[in-house]
């Protein structure tokens, strides 16, 4: 007899973040979603989200600059693709990133497990 396959993991749920005309082109702004500060994103790529907290020092991402496809932390430079959250310019630990949705101008972000603790499961 075969074990039964685990079900697959429910996707995150989408919480409301904000409306499109709250982040202008080029910047990110600071929120908390589910209990977690989340640094959301509005580049020429689209919209991005990441733990707000540089996984290097704790510096504001969400005050780094955002240029291309990444973001710079305001602390010391590091950089973190604002897609994936892998750190570009050093072997730091990555930032966790968050699914980010937009319906009817409305911006969503699926807040997702820490990188921690998904590392540890």
């Amino acid at each position: 007899m075969t074990p039964a396959a685990a079900p697959p993991l429910a996707p995150p749920a989408l919480t409301y973040a904000c409306d499109v005309e709250d982040v202008p082109l080029g910047e990110g702004r600071a929120l908390t979603l589910d209990g977690r500060r989340i640094a959301l994103f509005r580049s020429f790529e689209g919209w991005f989200a990441l733990d707000d907290a540089c996984p290097h020092s704790g510096g504001p991402l969400a005050d780094g600059i955002v240029c291309d496809h990444a973001v710079i932390c305001p602390l010391h430079e590091r950089r973190f693709a604002l897609a994936t959250g892998d750190a570009l310019t050093s072997d730091d630990e990555a930032a966790t990133a968050h699914e980010v949705e937009v319906r009817a101008g409305r911006v969503f972000v699926a807040v997702a497990a820490e990188r921690s603790a998904a590392a540890a499961a």
